[in-house]
């Protein structure tokens, strides 16, 4: 974005250079504005509202054209988004200097006075096309008008209507269920070509969603043809062509100039081998495309290769001047269907699991937390309905067809793991089930015990010049380590060192922790980190064995060894020194 300010007087040249730190503009004279009008996407006036208003009203056209137009007052205590609050981004630009200087953003768009969608923005916020007028459809919403949602599609969009869906917006599930006695706007996301419903105000979005599998003739028909034919395709079969964000072929049909076109025009294309396409099984294979290339399918096997073994919305179809075959597939990903989200609790606050992660529990249909690990309280998030479910006593196998049920009814689950996942979160074995199943699922990350126990220690866990490793591990229990990771071959390092699930085995630990580690190296033993019943006991290396006893320690608690997690003595010297070092050095 390009932006330039004005400064209508001398008084708000104080507030202007604060905008300019933060917001960088080009100053530009109050007399050249109408010269440089559309030049910049933003400007940026400090000064009285009038003189800004008076200033631009010769300029102004359309707000689809228009640039950005934001005031501030001379003492920075008001920002206002002046003109093209939506479109042309003014209500952010005020939020964002408003934030810069300390002022109170002035945004008087109706949709954000009243906290509902802002329907001009959500098809350029989320890749969607727009196919409707959309003035008639904002006086509806924002007028409160009953209003029907219908949604084909799972995509980041879908998910931000549905958690912040206003009381007069009702999710259907069929267009049927729209009629004008109950509804005076609906709103669809879908690739599907619904018509219009006569009495209803339409607002029609198109995600970019589906894949398109084509198989070409040898040297078939010019290539801007064979576009057009495809497109007639789709829309004889009630899709909308917009809702097609990539093709895929073989691989030996690359040098064709309809898919060279394609990718002049900015279409993204995925290409397959014969013996890749050979392995998919579809709904009509053929021997005679067998006999050409290798493979009974193209258009069906590359669509649904392409889309992660999505789902075939239009089958194979073959072009009656026989140029083309085309079929049509639905990502596997944007399918409204079941799903799951493996999500890290964090190390037990409710306060510090991710804001994601806070939503996915907010709306799941189960939520199935491990109950040994995660505290409960993280839980009472739930909507009303949901299952809530603890693995404690449950196997692998109760654990996954559990979840599998509730997928298989198109539910959402989350699976609450402590800590993220990915430290020593016993979710492989989950996973291959869902890629066995061709269940989508998606992780969200948390907060791992080691961060927990590095802020309540109020301790850095790397120091210039000293240590600049963090080392997560376990000591050998049942689990048995790999020979090159034992904790004595770990410890060469003196790093900082945080040792997971190992309290049961503390002598061992100790035992081989001094075989490197100096016996004063400090210690914090940290157990039920943020829990209410937290507990953390310092000391030194020859002591470690001896506070797990004597404290009668076991599970969640975490070990962490080296000299980063002392009381900082000395330390401060250290740094002083390592950044005056940095310092004289950058200067030279």
């Amino acid at each position: 974005m390009r932006k330039a300010i004005v400064i209508i007087s001398e008084a708000g040249q104080s507030t202007a250079q604060a905008i300019c730190r933060e917001w960088p503009c080009e100053t530009v004279s109050r007399n050249e504005v109408a010269q440089l009008w559309s030049q910049y996407d933003c400007w940026v006036f400090v000064g009285a509202m009038g003189i800004c208003v008076r200033t631009i009203a010769p300029l102004i056209k359309d707000k689809h054209t228009d640039p950005a137009v934001v005031c501030a007052d001379t003492q920075g205590r008001h920002v206002i988004a002046v003109l093209s609050g939506h479109v042309g981004g003014a209500n952010e630009a005020a939020r964002q200097i408003a934030a810069a200087i300390g002022a109170l953003p002035v945004i008087t768009t109706q949709s954000d006075t009243m906290g509902v969608w802002p329907l001009d923005l959500l098809s350029g916020r989320f890749g969607w096309e727009c196919t409707d007028l959309l003035n008639p459809a904002i006086f509806a919403f924002v007028n409160t008008r009953p209003t029907a949602l219908l949604l084909d599609i799972r995509d980041r969009g879908t998910d931000y209507l549905e958690s912040t869906l206003p009381a007069h917006v009702t999710v259907v599930k069929s267009v049927d269920d729209i009629t004008p006695d109950k509804y005076q706007l609906a709103i669809i996301v879908s690739y599907r070509r619904y018509p219009d419903i006569k009495g209803v105000t339409m607002l029609r979005w198109v995600p970019r969603v589906l894949t398109l599998g084509v198989g070409l003739a040898h040297q078939a028909a010019p290539a801007e043809k064979i576009i057009a034919g495809i497109d007639r395709v789709i829309s004889e079969n009630g899709i909308y062509p917009e809702a097609i964000h990539q093709y895929a072929t073989i691989d030996i049909k690359g040098d064709e100039p309809v898919i060279r076109l394609l990718q002049q025009q900015g279409q993204s294309v995925c290409f397959f081998k014969a013996e890749q396409l050979a392995e998919v099984s579809v709904p009509s294979p053929s021997a005679t495309v067998m006999s050409h290339v290798g493979t009974p399918s193209v258009c069906e096997a590359s669509a649904l290769l392409a889309s992660d073994h999505g789902t075939l919305l239009l089958e194979k179809h073959k072009d009656e001047s026989r140029q083309f075959t085309l079929a049509v597939a639905i990502d596997r990903t944007f399918l409204r269907q079941g799903h799951i989200e493996i999500v890290g609790a964090g190390p037990g606050d409710p306060d510090l699991v991710s804001v994601r992660g806070r939503k996915m529990l907010e709306k799941a249909d189960l939520i199935l937390y491990a109950g040994s690990l995660v505290p409960r309280e993280l839980t009472l998030c739930a909507r009303e309905g949901a299952t809530v479910r603890s693995s404690a006593g449950m196997t692998l196998e109760e654990q996954c067809d559990l979840m599998k049920d509730f997928y298989d009814r198109g539910k959402l689950i989350v699976r609450l793991h402590t800590g993220d996942p990915c430290i020593f979160g016993a979710i492989q074995e989950q996973m291959a089930f869902f890629d066995k199943h061709q269940m989508t699922y998606h992780i969200t990350p948390g907060i791992s015990s080691f961060l927990a126990a590095a802020a309540e220690l109020k301790s850095q866990f790397t120091i210039p010049e000293r240590t600049q490793t963090i080392i997560l591990t376990r000591g050998e229990g049942r689990t048995p380590m790999p020979e090159r990771e034992k904790l004595h071959l770990l410890a060469r390092s003196q790093s900082t060192m945080c040792i997971f699930l190992s309290a049961a085995i503390a002598d061992e630990v100790q035992k081989e922790l001094l075989t490197e580690y100096p016996p004063e190296t400090p210690v914090a033993v940290c157990y039920h980190l943020t829990w209410k019943d937290q507990r953390i006991y310092r000391g030194t290396l020859d002591q470690l064995a001896q506070i797990i006893h004597d404290h009668h320690l076991t599970l969640t608690t975490m070990i962490v060894v080296g000299e980063a997690i002392g009381n900082r003595k000395g330390l401060s010297e250290l740094y002083s020194a390592h950044f005056s070092h940095l310092y004289r050095k950058a200067k030279s």
